[in-house]
């Protein structure tokens, strides 16, 4: 029975709201006064556009709008949906061939058609069907995609052996149940009892420096802490290219293949992050800024960064915003606009299909203002560039002051974005104890990073 009624989707809002514009509008782009295609480089392509749905100077407004009263307008909003009733007089709907109707596999053969044919095996020989083989009209059939015939595959279980370390097997019971009697262990047994979702945020990179032996250790150690099914993922390191571990691209390629391999290994099916920087995405259109940059950062160009997440390597890539505080005052590049040409390269490169991306805040710790809350916290996740906020709950200074998280008022007010927050901590340097203290952090955020040797 056809449907009189036809759902309709505003393909245009749709691209409004992420962003980007159909490439006919490029054509009056430049006059809009919501684009933002000068942000982009000069070397973007043309059919890449970008529209502001919602300014960075109207985006505070729009926070504060659905979160007042204790997000009662948020509560009573509806999802809104177009129909348009085809039965109507003077409508007229687009009509499908044969009233839109496509076989699938439990469709009837058509009229007169005969079956695949009865498979013919001769003594000795391959079977075929209709004196053809495996192909069924005189071709050879290709290997299903991952299958074991399928020389490309990349399972979850082996990884290209890009690794200079021994094979990692799966922890036995036992090292999963001694596992959970270590501190380690008991956060996460504390932070599950919260709610909160948990990663494990540990560093690699000098294990697997320090050799084959040491890094097997390693691995095998978080492995086994991992493999309880309340842990969703593994964080294997931090500011990857940024800072001085690594001398070349090739060093980092082995250990994030190296890394990413073993880990595939000793923990089946977790999830893989690492943590980095691209500083380059911040100067936006900005030539000066984007050679400088490049220059001084010669690991961290994009197509460097991106080639973890093409190859399969990580499933989440965290971003961390703290260059973006002052790091461009050479070229007139203030914080907020900073923030807003990063995360609209990342968008425009769609890193978001290839991985998990998120953004870490370490600069919400101490004194705080709601502004600055909602501008670090709301932005990266309104921008549409980033699907979750990392917020530092410690934060320790080179003379060794301390600053800690305290704007949990503020904070409590992003309930509408709760799983979309998570908190990075580390059990060994608690502010009460491990159990409280995760307890108050399941009151505003949804995840938890659990920091460990």
């Amino acid at each position: 029975m056809r449907l009189n009624l036809r759902r309709v989707l505003a393909v245009g809002s749709m691209l409004t709201l992420i962003g980007v514009v159909a490439p006919a509008a490029a054509a009056y782009s430049e006059d809009d006064p919501r684009s933002c295609r000068d942000l982009m480089g000069a070397d973007a392509p043309a059919f890449i556009q970008c529209r502001w749905l919602a300014k960075p100077d109207e985006a505070f407004d729009v926070v504060r709008f659905w979160a007042q009263n204790d997000n009662a307008r948020l509560k009573e909003a509806t999802p809104y949906v177009m129909f348009v009733d085809c039965a109507e007089e003077g409508t007229v709907c687009p009509q499908l061939e044969g009233d839109g109707a496509a076989g699938d596999e439990n469709s009837p053969a058509p009229e007169g058609a005969e079956d695949g044919g009865t498979p013919e095996c001769e003594a000795g020989q391959e079977c075929s069907v209709d004196g053809h083989p495996e192909g069924g009209d005189g071709t050879v059939s290709e290997p299903e995609p991952n299958s074991p015939a399928d020389p490309n595959a990349r399972t979850t279980e082996t990884v290209a052996p890009q690794t200079t370390g021994p094979a990692v097997a799966p922890p036995t019971a036992a090292e999963i149940a001694a596992a959970a009697q270590t501190p380690a262990g008991q956060a996460v047994t504390s932070a599950r009892a919260t709610g909160l979702r948990v990663w494990i945020d540990t560093e690699l990179a000098d294990d697997w420096k320090a050799g084959p032996a040491a890094f097997a250790t390693a691995v095998k150690r978080i492995g086994a802490l991992a493999a309880r099914p309340e842990v969703a993922g593994i964080r294997f390191t931090a500011q990857l290219g940024y800072n001085t571990t690594f001398a070349t691209q090739e060093e980092i390629t082995a250990f994030v293949a190296a890394a990413s391999g073993a880990l595939r290994q000793a923990a089946p099916g977790k999830q893989l992050g690492v943590h980095t920087v691209v500083p380059v995405f911040a100067c936006g259109a900005e030539e000066a800024c984007k050679t400088e940059m490049a220059k001084r950062y010669p690991l961290l160009a994009p197509e460097q960064v991106e080639s973890h997440l093409i190859a399969g390597r990580v499933d989440q890539i965290t971003l961390d915003t703290g260059l973006l505080y002052g790091g461009y005052t050479t070229w007139k590049i203030d914080a907020k606009t900073a923030q807003r040409n990063q995360w609209i390269q990342v968008r425009a490169r769609a890193w978001d299909v290839l991985a998990q991306v998120a953004a870490e805040e370490t600069g919400l710790v101490g004194e705080v203002t709601a502004e600055e809350v909602a501008t670090r916290v709301s932005a990266p996740v309104m921008d549409g560039g980033a699907q979750q906020v990392n917020l530092w709950t410690r934060v320790q200074d080179a003379q060794g002051a301390v600053k800690h998280l305290t704007a949990w008022d503020e904070l409590k007010k992003l309930n509408p974005i709760q799983r979309r927050m998570a908190a990075v901590y580390n059990p060994a340097t608690p502010e009460t104890d491990t159990a409280a203290d995760l307890k108050k952090l399941a009151e505003v955020f949804g995840q938890v990073y659990l920091t460990t040797a």
